[in-house]
């Protein structure tokens, strides 16, 4: 199971310090919201765990079991970032994005399988990406946190295109993973259907 921690943490966006002096600890089975205006850095934290943006100070550390666990490692093999923008290429079909994202992150046929079902996606798979609505888009982009296990979720505004009942099912699918010990970090605006612990991002923070 893998922890993460963060100690005064401060990321820089050009000119100006989106936040600094940030200390968080996520345990296994916790689930955390990044609250905060926009352009507070809510995203921009979540990049700088995932390792794609250089935190100006401060330092990210993953543990596995009470042990360190090499950041590379962490990001590569037990790591799941969901952007804001999904990243389809939108002349493919659902199912070659998804299998395609899957494959890159090490998870199974099978796994693709009980994703689609568990999202309801059974019947968008052979249409381009370009076809689908937003919420579709989404509950694709989050099959693939079901088909390629990971234990750490970073999700920026996981909920924002779902509708009542997507919301309240990807809310029982988040429970599922912390309660198999994972852990995620969500920025967010609306609250979230589980409980979680609230960190707010920011100057005003």
């Amino acid at each position: 199971m893998i922890s993460l921690t963060l100690d005064g943490l401060a990321v820089r966006r050009g000119e100006r310090r989106l936040f600094e002096g940030l200390d968080l600890t996520v345990r296994p089975g916790e689930a955390v919201v990044l609250t905060g205006a926009n352009g507070a850095g809510k995203s921009s934290l979540l990049r700088a765990i995932a390792g794609l943006l250089q935190p100006e100070a401060g330092t990210v550390r993953f543990e596995r079991d009470g042990q360190d666990l090499d950041p590379e490692v962490a990001r590569t093999r037990h790591l799941h970032l969901i952007g804001h923008q999904d990243g389809f290429r939108s002349g493919r079909t659902a199912r070659e994005e998804l299998a395609f994202q899957v494959g890159w992150c090490g998870g199974s046929p099978d796994g693709i399988d009980e994703a689609v079902r568990a999202l309801g996606l059974e019947g968008l798979m052979e249409l381009e990406v370009r076809r689908l609505s937003a919420g579709q888009r989404r509950r694709l982009a989050l099959a693939r946190l079901l088909a390629a296990p990971r234990s750490v979720w970073l999700l920026d505004e996981p909920l924002s295109p779902l509708d009542a009942r997507w919301r309240a099912e990807v809310g029982r699918l988040m429970q599922v993973h912390l309660a198999g010990g994972g852990i995620f970090l969500a920025a967010v605006h609306d609250p979230l259907p589980i409980p979680a612990h609230n960190c707010p991002v920011g100057e005003a923070a």
